[in-house]
């Protein structure tokens, strides 16, 4: 009797404790990314229609600018610059990843590794390394007609900065294939090609176009290559950049702003219109198709991606080897004069060590928070309208270039009369920034993995009158612990090396190690500027690899159950 009066007297207890922890949690993440995604970006869209003096100037100022010959020229340059870049890339990454996917060549480990390599630097990298291997006293300078600073330039430098974007969206695709429809093509007599055409083609078209977009978006919206090797070949994110930090026109980067944002949402809304169409790739009774050995077509794999990871690997350990030369090209001696960042311009070693502290609060925080959100918006009933605006806001920062996003905080947290202005230029307002730039990445982790979960764990708990806060610490937290370690790692890799964002929202005191090397490179310190980037890539190697270190140990004691 005794125990059932405890039982009666802790289960609304319990009941309360839930609605907190699922209601308040909602509210919580709501609150959260209307402050950090939704208000920055309504913010863009007064300054740029806004007519008052010192704002935009309306929409004259719009007409002015979209009817203007210089417009149509910087525009004009960023298109030809992002559809060429996504016609070399896509076509490249898509024979790349079908080699690591659907043929036998050997070391398949070591290729993905080196391809996605320029991940874990910033976006400047590749245009650093060019220089020192095309530019006027590059170590390859004869092997250019022209001179590398241009189109070009360009053009090379967001091909090796976007190729591990793409690789990974089709790797995704390429590894789905149902063994059972090769069979049958095979038992009517059909070739490797014609499998290709009818089964691997239309199954992976989409992910083609969702790399495709995904490039050109990317590129449209970078200034990191541009401002290191464009030369006098102007695009259009240069241009907001320069008008907002050096110009301080602030109206005329909103309204470029919001033309940048065109691409990513017209690219966003047809990619999510085909995969409706779409539709499943797989059915749950699909076979794993294992590849038919073949010298001929492994020969040519090979190749291929023999010249690629070749290729990577020569602009990445350029700009390693250009950091460690004492005085290009007249003494090529090795030193680590060029590490010693604090006798240089642009933010020494704290610019690093801010780095490391946003890309560590960015992980910590944002994967809790970013998964804690992802679990309340899948595993738990009620309140269906706010689960749908939750979802909603959460694929918006997908659409939202990190360089409009950046421009967003701007506009908003530097508004005298907001409460929140005294997070301008602070620490946490770039982890705010960051976390709410690659939410939607970490999110679709988290979701994925969710997904994959019974729904009977919860109804288990709910039978056994457990606290639904204590079950998602115990039970859902260690059995999703390898999507939730990946996000962690996708965090602070993305944190250390991002720039786009940040660029407009750092101070003297929270400088960082990506915008470092840009003002290295604007002040002419080009070795300085190598330094800084190859310690940002070696760091995220460095991290990414004791993380999946550290996560074995965790992931066999807490993963046990599934052997069994």
């Amino acid at each position: 009797m005794t125990q059932d009066k405890s039982l009666a007297k802790g289960a609304p207890r319990a009941d309360l404790g839930d609605r907190f922890f699922v209601q308040g949690g909602k509210y919580l993440f709501l609150g959260l990314l209307t402050l950090a995604v939704l208000l920055p970006l309504l913010a863009i869209f007064w300054r740029g229609f806004s007519g008052e003096a010192g704002q935009g100037g309306g929409l004259a100022a719009a007409r002015e600018l979209l009817a203007s010959a210089n417009f149509h020229w910087l525009l004009g340059n960023s298109l030809k610059v992002s559809l060429s870049v996504a016609a070399i890339v896509v076509p490249t990454a898509y024979l790349f990843a079908y080699a690591l996917q659907r043929t036998l060549i050997p070391a398949k480990g070591l290729w993905r590794g080196i391809s996605l390599l320029p991940l874990l630097a910033p976006s400047m990298l590749p245009g650093i390394a060019l220089i020192y291997l095309f530019g006027n006293q590059g170590l390859l300078r004869g092997w250019l007609p022209e001179n590398i600073y241009g189109f070009w330039g360009i053009v090379l430098g967001e091909a090796i900065y976007t190729f591990p974007h793409a690789l990974m969206v089709l790797l995704s695709a390429l590894a789905m294939a149902d063994a059972r429809l090769f069979d049958a093509a095979a038992s009517m007599g059909a070739g490797p090609w014609k499998a290709f055409r009818s089964i691997t083609w239309p199954a992976t078209r989409q992910a083609a176009f969702a790399a495709f977009c995904l490039v050109f978006t990317l590129t449209i919206t970078d200034f990191g290559v541009p401002v290191v090797v464009g030369g006098d070949y102007q695009v259009l994110a240069l241009e907001a950049y320069k008008a907002v930090v050096g110009q301080q026109q602030f109206g005329r980067g909103a309204l470029i702003g919001m033309v940048l944002l065109l691409p990513a949402l017209l690219s966003f809304g047809v990619d999510a219109w085909l995969r409706r169409r779409q539709g499943e790739a797989m059915s749950g009774r699909a076979q794993v198709f294992h590849p038919a050995p073949s010298k001929v077509r492994d020969a040519c794999f090979l190749a291929l991606v023999l010249v690629v990871c070749a290729i990577l690997l020569l602009v990445l350990g350029m700009a390693v080897y250009s950091s460690l030369v004492k005085f290009w090209p007249y003494n090529l001696s090795l030193s680590l004069r060029h590490y010693a960042f604090e006798e240089t311009a642009g933010g020494g070693w704290l610019a690093y060590r801010n780095s490391l502290t946003l890309a560590t609060c960015t992980a910590l925080f944002g994967s809790a928070l970013i998964f804690t959100g992802a679990y309340l918006m899948e595993k738990t009933r009620g309140q269906r309208w706010l689960t749908q605006a939750l979802r909603l806001l959460s694929f918006v920062p997908m659409a939202v270039p990190g360089l409009v996003l950046g421009l967003g905080y701007v506009f908003f947290f530097n508004l005298p009369g907001n409460p929140l202005h005294a997070l301008y230029g602070s620490m946490t307002l770039l982890v705010i920034c960051s976390i709410a730039h690659f939410l939607t990445t970490a999110q679709m982790t988290a979701t994925t993995a969710l997904r994959q979960l019974d729904g009977e764990f919860e109804a288990a708990a709910l039978s056994l009158k457990a606290p639904l806060w204590r079950h998602y610490l115990k039970v859902t937290v260690p059995i999703c612990l390898p999507a939730l370690l990946d996000i962690v790692r996708y965090l602070f890799v993305s944190a250390m090396t991002t720039v786009s964002a940040a660029i407009f929202l750092y101070s003297p005191d929270s400088i960082l190690a990506a915008v470092a090397v840009l003002n290295m490179d604007d002040a002419g310190n080009v070795g300085g500027a190598a330094a800084m980037s190859t310690l940002i890539l070696l760091t995220s190697a460095a991290v990414s690899l004791l993380l999946a270190g550290a996560s074995r140990g965790l992931l066999r004691r807490s993963q046990a159950w599934r052997t069994h």
